[in-house]
């Protein structure tokens, strides 16, 4: 029976990138079903809307999700319930998305296209593991409003709400402990319990989680701390477990350790382990149709859709050791480009995986 992939390639450079990406899977012999859908700034330009119920009900029924990205300056204009980003939050939401992994893996070859020094970050190998449905991002009340007695009475006012169930952080605590547990069995919990109380309540819980991972060391960091221990000290770090928010600024910070954003992969699973996979980095639409764009980070996010979607290890093995193979040929786009290396474009990138594929 034939896995089911909904393609959702988005706006800006995400066509070129996915393109590459179902070439790769395409070529390794797997019974597979792509069915592409408009998303984002293209779904709001053909339907109306960035997450149409079509391309909804195609990623409900399909087994994994290989998504482009989304966005583009053109639709800042709009209502915030239609501008790109919200297709990304929306399929979140439905899909019940709510493990985020994203491995940043300095590869030897592109240590020194990394912004710091290469005996800093060489051999690094960190997963952050991020809440992706709860936290600041989706919770209520959230608005514009007069502001209720005290120092700012009667002037406009801009508030969201951070909150967390209990249920949240022990899934995602849990994520955590067993990925912590497959490498090098330590965790560091992210969170600011010094000044919030929803962060306080996460802490509280993870300790208690991690009663059921005792192979696993615990520890604990403020967010801030976090932030400077990652450029400071970042493979003194394994496994990271935190919440919406600070995930999504740590990750991207990891981003830049291993030399380009473009080299990042991610996953988005659900309790089933259907799964979103996405390159962790944006649309650049200054970029886009001019096959410039780097698609490794998609290939990778494809070579995560075959371990943790369709249970298919060895064949993500395969991938990632040929992505591995066309960096050690000396072959780079232009984010990871410099001096003596060969310079490809998109599509030729693309050939060079799947030539050492074979």
């Amino acid at each position: 029976m034939a896995h089911k992939i909904a393609v959702l390639p988005g706006d800006g450079i995400g066509p070129e990138i996915t393109e590459q990406a179902v070439r790769v899977l395409s070529a390794l012999g797997l019974d597979l079903e792509f069915e592409t859908a408009p998303v984002g700034g293209a779904a709001v330009d053909a339907l109306g809307h960035p997450l149409p119920p079509s391309t909804l009900d195609l990623a409900k029924a399909a087994d994994a999700i290989l998504f482009g990205a989304v966005g583009h300056w053109k639709y800042d204009g709009l209502a915030r319930e239609l501008r790109p980003e919200q297709a990304i939050l929306g399929l979140r939401k439905a899909l019940g998305l709510f493990a985020n992994l994203r491995p940043a893996i300095l590869y030897p070859e592109l240590a020194n296209a990394s912004s710091l020094r290469p005996e800093v970050v060489s051999g690094l190998d960190i997963l952050i593991v991020r809440e992706l449905t709860g936290d600041i991002y989706f919770g209520q009340p959230r608005g514009v409003r007069k502001a209720p007695p005290g120092p700012f009475e009667g002037e406009l006012q801009g508030f969201d709400t951070m909150h967390y169930a209990e249920s949240e952080v022990r899934r995602i605590a849990q994520v955590g402990f067993r990925a912590a547990g497959k490498r090098r069995h330590r965790l560091c919990s992210v969170d600011k319990s010094n000044v919030l109380e929803t962060s306080q309540f996460w802490r509280d819980i993870v300790i208690d989680v991690a009663r059921e991972f005792p192979d696993v060391e615990l520890t604990h960091m403020y967010v801030d701390n976090a932030a400077m221990q990652l450029v400071r000290a970042p493979k003194e770090f394994d496994v990271i477990v935190t919440g919406n928010l600070f995930g999504d600024i740590l990750s991207d910070e990891a981003a830049m350790l291993t030399g380009s954003i473009g080299m990042l992969p991610s996953a988005s699973l659900n309790a089933s382990n259907q799964g979103l996979y996405e390159p962790s980095h944006g649309s650049a639409p200054d970029i886009a149709g001019k096959n410039v764009a780097n698609p490794l980070a998609t290939i990778l996010s494809a070579a995560m859709l075959l371990r943790y979607s369709l249970d298919a290890g060895a064949l993500a093995d395969r991938v990632e050791q040929a992505v591995r193979a066309v960096l050690r040929q000396g072959l780079r786009t232009d984010d990871i480009f410099e001096p003596g290396m060969t310079r490809v474009s998109t599509s030729r990138m693309g050939d060079a995986v799947l030539e050492a594929l074979k």
